[in-house]
């Protein structure tokens, strides 16, 4: 079976490597297992669809992120979501606990975990873009499509709530 190329790159290397970034991203604005599971099939399947788009190697973690973000909104955006409950939270709460765990990788820290997963998903996304992935501020407004002093409150309002709710620890 012939390997699809992508800027000097084999698509599964590409796969191994943003692999858990997708995810965690995807699962943090999901909220649930299987819709992160189906936003990460989909930007995948983007990848390979239109990797003619990406200009080079230092592109595609950029064009990754964007691609998960946007599938996310679509999906929230959808009719069908919106007249759907998740079962994961009402029925396995103790699982959906376990599943954000390992999906955010915070450690063994379950109150920072709790204090991260309840801010607003605007917060939580950069929280995550800027400590997790290690953006600037700079990539990261152009990742979200935002100014960079919206970026800068976000970050600053998410630092401020993490620290009331986990008293001065953060």
């Amino acid at each position: 079976m012939k390997k699809s190329k992508l800027v000097g790159l084999d698509v599964d290397e590409i796969v191994e490597e943003y692999a858990d970034m997708v995810y965690r991203i995807a699962f943090v604005q999901m909220k649930n297992q299987s819709d992160a599971e189906d936003i990460f099939q989909e930007v995948f399947l983007r990848l390979v669809k239109y990797s003619h788009t990406i200009k080079g190697e230092e592109h595609i973690k950029p064009w990754l992120i964007r691609v998960t973000i946007n599938c996310c909104k679509k999906q929230f955006d959808s009719a069908w979501r919106k007249k759907t409950t998740s079962m994961d939270e009402e029925q396995m709460p103790e699982q959906a606990d376990e599943r954000a765990s390992a999906a955010f990788a915070i450690g063994d820290n379950e109150e920072l975990l709790d204090a991260c997963l309840s801010l607003p998903e605007a917060q939580q996304l950069v929280i995550h873009l800027f400590y997790f992935e290690g953006y600037s501020i700079r990539e990261i407004s152009t990742l979200v499509e935002q100014s960079e002093s919206s970026v800068k409150t976000r970050l600053s309002r998410a630092r401020e709530a993490l620290r009331k709710k986990m008293k001065g620890d953060f």
